[in-house]
């Protein structure tokens, strides 16, 4: 009799994670903001334990299930570059080496910015003035 009760509650068991578990657990929900899109990305760890218990008449029997969900990263993509930024385990050196593409792209693109043909038009114009 404990076999068929503990077989049964293992199935219960299983049987109920189907509402629990889905992508979206997995990879979260999209976010879109102008042309940047954001996928928080997770991860998912459960644990199952049932067990069931014949003595006496006193059949009785249990099950438990647990879940854990922690970040882990953020995927980013905008203007078609990707970029995985890890929000799990940073330690100085990770952070600093997940800052420095973004700096060169700022220290480049404003370099870039500021300097446009038309200021060295207007810079040699006014040095033949000169």
């Amino acid at each position: 009799m404990a076999d068929n009760q503990f077989k049964g509650t293992v199935e219960a068991l299983f049987n109920g994670m189907d509402g629990v578990i889905s992508s979206k657990t997995v990879v979260g929900e999209a976010i879109h903001i102008g042309d940047t899109i954001i996928l928080p990305l997770v991860d998912v760890s459960f644990a199952v334990g049932a067990g069931a218990f014949n003595g006496e008449k006193k059949e009785k029997g249990a099950g438990g299930l647990g879940g854990k969900i922690t970040p882990s990263a953020v995927l980013v993509i905008q203007n078609g570059h990707t970029k995985l930024v890890n929000v799990k385990n940073q330690d100085t050196m990770t952070k600093i080496l997940d800052m420095v593409p973004d700096m060169i792209d700022r220290f480049g693109s404003k370099k870039e910015e500021k300097m446009t043909e038309e200021d060295v038009m207007d810079i040699l114009d006014s040095a033949e003035e000169a």
